[in-house]
């Protein structure tokens, strides 16, 4: 390691010995101040200030060596142990971890995520106030830290493979502040126990066929929680492991270099060597950092003693990162034991301070409510409305409260409030509950979807207009009209999948796009539904904006979490910082059999809050739907039709221009007796039946909700329900899901119970999945006769 000191760390800049010095003096001292921070975090949550931790000590000096080559315009997707990187970057500051370690709600202090995540969850701002991407080429980009073991491996793929494109497709080069000519990283870092997750295998693989920038750190403690990495990892090691996945001449694949968390010089060497590479050739790379320490355990939910030996936790001590290279420095005279001495004290002095501040800047706002909610209480009990002494026990409770959060506040001014009851004494004291209430959840509720100019609650449905002599078309060449025109004027939509490329998708929505766009705009991918979804929100998060396929619905399961964890949450956990506008492209219900008919709606809505999920009755519908979702920022799904493609439809002369707003429903058929609610493929068999009761004197209202998040906020199921005073929803779901929801939407939110005259129904699935061929069809879902039976005997009653 003494050679070190003889060469330079940077590729572009020759270092003195004293620029040289005083680099790695500041690198000490940045690996002294996280590792204070991570200790006084520790005490934090042990003394109750905060809820709980969870750090990155032992990774200190690994994290300032990688640092130095994340350059403007790279982006790191990670975890929660990347603080020294945060730090190192400097996209993160020691008071801004403290914030976000007690929870402030103030942006201002935690401006990662405005007191919605945990400690070491980072993110960078993207987008400004007015819904539009920032300058992303002149700054180093943090994505929203993620918990979910290896869930940060997907998005990073796309972050990567943006920059292949931006180097590659000649529609993309004038975007110059999204890229770089596609010279951006993507740093991926993972602990080594999470590399057993299917997220980094399909990750790795997906990374190495498509030859994109993407440097993955693992470190590797040698243990996952308590379980060591002999049960963890085929081998043992994960580079051993991936020894199929090393390049070599003639074939794609990933470099895989071993290093070693406490040797700063190596690993500054081997990173400034091979992360040109990766900018260079966009030759994905492995860094497996072995050797990693963790000094106070996995988190502060338990001891590491517990599970480690006394040789192990001796060994720990000895390589301590911090400790060797602290030695490093004495050994290669880069200075004096007093002056590294002063180093530290200094660091100590810097966390502690940046946590008082914190501490502070988070406890005040609240004492002062404590202060005005304590004033307005004495005020009752001297109004007399403390007979039995419960407010005094109460407020002195409060009073003596040294930590006090807004919850405490409110419960004591609620408690309050019903000893008062009407008393106008209250009224101030009511004002503030109310005022407060208020204030917290707009603190912790707000900016789960875009709230700027740019929302598509914004949009409203344009009129579509015909030529005299329009055709009638099928359904699949509506979109690929449809998909051409988008391609030719929107140089940031690519779309891809299984099938989507050279094919054209298994429906023909894309037929013909690739050889007349380029395989850059239309693509194939693996089957790999998980990494599609990465691939999507990554490359939307980079500012463009994909279309990425789930072949069937069905499927939608592979690519589930990413979608739930990363995508629909982007916007809330960053406080409108960051935005994932990904399309998920696919196609359900009624085909054939288990795997490609499903609806499960129910699902989708409950997981995907934070998404937009339309469901089209048709295509010249569902273009509509795209482009309003193209207008905004927000992440959405839309659920064409399987038995649509080949139905002719009208042919439009504008598809480009057409919106559909969403959240409106549209009354698709007028009627008396009874309304009917439902999406997609069940309007076409409803208005079959309809047809069949209104030869026996049954008028059917149809309402088509059109998109189910959100869900009619203009209230036209409850105008059509005051008509005809009888409702059911029909749906394929099965019992319970999308029309259970339905049901509570328009039931209990909108009231709709009080305008009823018989009990509403509802028609769904079964609770089985969809039985093979047309008569497994017809018993497995909601089928003409039944609707006309239900709705027979509703109308009755």
């Amino acid at each position: 390691m003494e050679n070190a000191i003889h060469n330079p760390l940077f590729a572009n800049e020759k270092l003195s010995f004293d620029k040289f010095r005083e680099e790695v003096l500041n690198d000490y001292r940045m690996a002294c101040e996280s590792r204070e921070a991570s200790l006084l975090g520790r005490k934090e949550v042990l003394t109750g200030k905060a809820k709980f931790g969870i750090f990155g000590d032992g990774k200190e000096v690994a994290q300032i060596a990688a640092a130095k080559f994340f350059r403007r315009g790279d982006w790191l997707s990670g975890y929660y142990r990347d603080q020294t990187f945060a730090f190192a970057s400097k996209q993160a500051t020691v008071e801004e971890f403290f914030a976000q370690l007690y929870a402030d709600p103030d942006t201002a202090n935690d401006p990662h995520s405005g007191g919605r995540q945990m400690n070491s969850h980072f993110a960078t701002q993207t987008i400004d106030e007015d819904g539009e991407f920032l300058d992303l080429v002149n700054r180093r980009n943090i994505a929203a830290g993620l918990a979910p073991t290896a869930g940060q491996m997907p998005r990073a793929l796309g972050m990567a493979f943006a920059s292949k494109l931006f180097r590659n497709s000649g529609v993309l080069q004038d975007l110059h502040h999204l890229s770089n000519e596609g010279n951006e990283v993507c740093f991926a870092t993972i602990g080594d126990a999470s590399t057993s997750e299917g997220h980094f295998w399909e990750t790795i693989n997906a990374a190495g066929v498509l030859q994109v920038p993407l440097a993955v750190l693992v470190y590797d403690d040698g243990f996952g929680i308590s379980v060591p990495k002999e049960f963890q990892t085929t081998k043992g090691s994960i580079s051993e492991a991936l020894k199929g996945f090393q390049k070599k001449d003639g074939t794609n694949g990933f470099d895989i270099y071993k290093v070693r968390a406490w040797d700063y010089a190596g690993m500054c060497e081997v990173f400034e060597t091979a992360i040109r590479k990766i900018r260079d050739t966009h030759i994905p790379a492995l860094f497996h950092v072995e050797e990693v320490t963790q000094p106070q355990g996995h988190s502060t939910s338990g001891s590491h003693e517990r599970y480690k030996s006394p040789e192990q936790l001796e060994w720990e001590r000895e390589w301590d990162g911090n400790k060797k290279f602290r030695e490093w420095i004495l050994e290669n005279e880069l200075c004096s034991e007093e002056e590294l001495h002063n180093v530290e004290i200094k660091a100590k002095e810097h966390v502690r301070d940046s946590k008082n501040r914190a501490w502070e800047k988070y406890i005040t706002p609240v004492k002062e409510q404590v202060t005005e909610a304590l004033g307005m209480i004495d005020e009752l009990i001297n109004a007399g409305l403390d007979a039995h002494g419960d407010l005094a026990k109460d407020r002195q409770q409060l009073a003596s409260n040294r930590e006090p959060v807004r919850r405490d506040i409110l419960q004591v001014m609620h408690n309050a409030l019903l000893h008062a009851g009407n008393a106008s004494a209250a009224d101030r004291l009511r004002s503030y509950y109310k005022e407060m209430k208020a204030e917290g959840y707009a603190m912790y509720a707000s900016k789960l979807y875009d709230e700027s100019p740019k929302s598509v609650l914004n949009i409203q449905t344009s009129e579509l207009t015909y030529a005299y002599d329009a055709p009638m078309v099928n359904g699949y060449e509506i979109l690929n009209r449809y998909f051409d025109a988008l391609l030719s004027n929107n140089p940031k939509v690519v779309a891809f999948g299984e099938d989507v490329g050279k094919i054209g998708d298994v429906n023909q929505g894309f037929a013909g796009l690739q050889a007349k766009h380029g395989i850059e705009r239309v693509f194939d991918t693996g089957i790999r539904e998980l990494t599609i979804m990465g691939q999507g929100i990554g490359l939307a998060m980079r500012g463009l904006r994909p279309i990425a396929e789930i072949q069937y619905l069905d499927y939608l399961l592979y690519g589930l979490q990413p979608l739930s964890d990363d995508a629909a949450t982007l916007h809330w956990r960053t406080k409108g910082r960051q935005s994932c506008p990904v399309i998920v492209r696919t196609r359900g219900h009624r085909l054939e059999g288990i795997w490609h008919s499903g609806s499960p709606l129910g699902m989708m809505i409950n997981s995907l809050r934070g998404m937009h999920i339309c469901v089209p009755r048709n295509m010249v519908q569902a273009a509509g739907m795209y482009n309003t979702l193209l207008q905004g920022n927000d992440p959405g799904i839309v659920v064409e039709c399987l038995n649509g493609y080949r139905l002719k439809e009208k042919l439009p002369n504008d598809l480009l221009n057409y919106t559909v707003a969403l959240g409106v429903p549209e009354v698709i058929r007028e009627g008396s007796d009874i309304t009917i609610v439902s999406y997609g493929s069940m309007l076409r068999v409803i208005q079959e039946a309809a047809d069949i009761m209104a030869k026996h004197g049954i008028s059917c209202e149809i309402v088509d909700v059109q998109t189910l998040l959100p869900f009619d906020t203009h209230q036209v199921i409850l105008q059509s329900l005051k008509k005809t005073n009888r409702i059911v929803f029909v749906d394929e779901d099965v019992p319970g899901g999308a029309c259970g929801y339905m049901f509570n939407e328009v039931m209990e939110k909108q009231g709709g119970y009080r305008w009823l005259d018989v009990a509403p129904r509802t028609i769904t699935g079964k609770a089985h999945r969809p039985s093979y061929g047309s008569d497994g069809d017809y018993f497995s879902k909601p089928n003409t006769e039944e609707i006309v039976d239900v709705v027979t005997e509703m109308v009755n009653e």
